[in-house]
Order: C-alpha cells, then structure tokens, then sequence
C-alpha cells in the first residue's frame, strides 16, 4: 500500500512540475494528435519517476526492489532519447536490423540495445531465482555445475522478461489509455504472486486520466519504463515454470506483431474494442457542427516528400502501420471521421497532416495519436 501511496503521488507531482518547468521548453516535449490537438511527452517521464520512487519505497527484498528501479528508470531513458531524437525512418527489429546493415545507427537499435542491457543488469542485481523456497535450485540445494547453470537460466530468463516486457508495451501505445490498460491486466495477473507491481501501476492510474483525454502520451520513455517494471515484478516474484511461460507468451505477441495489427484485432474483438475505447473521448465529441458554407476547402494531397518526411520515433506494431495505411478515417478507433489524423512523419499541411488547417504544422505527430496514415511503430 505504501509503494502504491507514494508511486501515484510522486507521478502526480512530477507530472504537475515538468508541465510548469519542461526540460528544453515545451515545444521540445510537444506533439500533435490525430485530433489537430496538441498533447505533451512529459507523461512517460512522470510515470517512470512515479514507478521508481515506489519501487524504492516499496517492502521486501532490497535487491529486488533496486533492480526494479533500475529497469525503470533505465528503459525511461532510453525511450526518451528515442522519443526525442529519434526519426521514425525505420521501424521494427527487420527495419532497425536492415539500417544497420547499411551502416546506419538507428535511434531504435540504439534503445533496443540499451534496454536489452539494462535488462540483463537488473537480472543480474535480482540475483538467484524467485522460486527459492517452491522449486528453485537454492531450495534444492544443487551446487556446483547445475547450480551456476540454474543461476545463468535464471538471469537470462529474468533480463528476457524486463527487456522483453518494456518492447512488448510500447507495441501496445498506439491509441489513448490502451498501454496503460494492458499494464494495469498484466500487473493485476501478478499481484497474487506478491511482487511490487503496485508502484508501476500505480504511477499509470494516477496519470491515466491525462492519456484518456488525449492531453498527454506516455512515449516510449513511459510504455517503456512501465513495461520494464512489470517484467522485473514477473522476474522476482514468480516461480521458474511461471518465469518460462510469460517470456513464452512476450516473444509470441513480439513475434506476432510483425506480421499481424494488434489494432485490426481489437477492432473485430467487440470485448476488446469496448476496453478499449473506455474511458476515451468520442471521436464526435472533440467536433463542432461547422456549416456548410463555412467548410474550408479540402487540403491538397500530400506529396510524395511530404509523406516520406520522417516522424518522432514512435512506437507500434509494423503490421499496424500497414493497417493504418490501408483504412479509411471510419474505420479508425481514434480517429474515426477525424479529417485531420495526422501522419507521424508529416509536419507539413496535406491530406491528413498534422498541420492542415490547425496551425500547427510544425509539431511532430504523437505515435498512438495517428489516426488512420501510417505511424511510426515498432523498433
């Protein structure tokens, strides 16, 4: 209760200072939504400082507690840096893989790179496995050989779960609350086991309420801290057998997002769509009724260097961006009869850019927050 008390409080407070005194300025932390409107980055950071500050606050094993913070605030820094810097050219591992082979450093290889170690440190500070009193091999007494090799499954076993976990999320950060959500069922499923999922939750439902009313995005420093968490929870509080199957299930969606939109699912699910949309502005309601002679004409198409200019470094699953680009403004889930759902890489008016008629041409286009044209997704 008092990791939960802190973390949420904490989040809120960060949340409210960043908003008066952002790093950089605010413009730096700035993007246009599918709506025209503009929303803030600052959540992701305030919900990583939340998540931490709860995690340290938190009872029981004091390495456990430390690795936790670590994977936090590591995988908020690195998502940061690529919410910040990066371009949004190349996405997914294929994409990231393929620039590297051209020699090209993307921003999302260096994150994925970065949280993939950050991962392993904190399995590393964790130590042994979870299960030390139901199975694990320290109960057991095993020593010697079998005993370093439990401890290497054991570590990367753990630093799969935290790295994997904060990739998996931020796969999930494409619509308003929808990553949030998926924290908030995840960390429910591991509180019977005893971990300090508290914190991470916490700090997301205390600032959720912000994403919903699309005035804030997590970002990938967010999605990303909030995933490394909850794996870190999962990592020290869950048996081996457990442990093996939730990395099972995270390398299966991770796997699965090349080549499937997590979008298109949700859509055709009635249970999911509504979860979903619950708690998010109806499209309609953020437009008023305008009359007809007072329509603007319809934007020019954009052209073909607009709709290559390169976006924030957003997140998403590669099949939904060739989802996205297939649907019509209906058919979206956020976006739906929004004429100005802005493209990720577009800055410059066009069919469907962020600057069309909003006067804010000049502001990249949140990840989640894309409407219907392609975002840039997946590292």
């Amino acid at each position: 209760m008092r990791s939960a008390i802190v973390s949420a409080a904490v989040a809120r407070l960060s949340y409210s200072i960043l908003r008066a005194r952002p790093p950089g300025g605010t413009a730096k932390w700035t993007r246009t939504n599918h709506r025209g409107e503009l929303v803030t980055l600052l959540e992701g950071p305030a919900v990583a400082i939340g998540g931490v500050a709860g995690a340290l606050a938190a009872g029981g094993n004091g390495r456990d507690r430390l690795a936790m913070a670590i994977a936090g605030a590591g995988a908020a820094a690195f998502g940061g840096y690529d919410d910040l810097a990066g371009n949004g050219s190349n996405k997914g591992f294929r994409g990231h893989l393929g620039a590297l082979r051209n020699g090209e450093l993307t921003t999302g290889a260096v994150k994925l790179a970065g949280i993939g170690a950050v991962g392993l440190a904190a399995a590393v500070i964790a130590g042994g496995p979870a299960d030390r009193a139901s199975g694990g091999s320290r109960a057991d007494g095993v020593v010697g050989r079998r005993a370093v090799t439990a401890a290497l499954a054991d570590t990367v076993i753990n630093a799969g779960l935290i790295a994997g976990g904060a990739n998996l999320l931020n796969l999930f950060d494409l619509r308003p609350g929808r990553a949030a959500k998926v924290a908030l069922i995840a960390g429910g499923l591991l509180a019977p086991a005893g971990g300090a999922s508290a914190a991470p939750l916490a700090a997301a439902a205390a600032l959720l309420p912000e994403d919903l009313g699309e005035r804030a995005m997590l970002g990938d420093a967010g999605a990303n801290a909030l995933g490394a968490m909850l794996g870190a929870a999962a990592a020290t509080s869950l048996p081996r057998p457990a442990r093996l199957a939730v990395l099972g299930v995270i390398t299966g969606l991770t796997a699965a997002s090349e080549i499937v939109s997590f979008t298109k699912i949700i859509e055709r699910t009635a249970p999911l769509q509504w979860l979903d949309m619950l708690g998010r502005r109806p499209a309609a309601a953020a437009e008023e009724p305008v009359a007809p002679a007072q329509q603007a004409a319809p934007a020019p198409a954009a052209s073909a260097e607009q709709a290559a200019a390169p976006g924030n470094g957003a997140s998403g699953t590669p099949a939904d961006n060739a989802a996205a680009s297939e649907s019509s403004p209906a058919g979206s889930i956020s976006g739906a009869g929004s004429p100005g759902a802005g493209s990720p890489g577009a800055g410059s008016p066009g069919a469907g850019g962020t600057g069309a008629g909003n006067g804010h041409a000049d502001r990249p286009a949140g990840k989640h927050r894309a409407g219907t044209l392609p975002s840039a997704e997946a590292r």
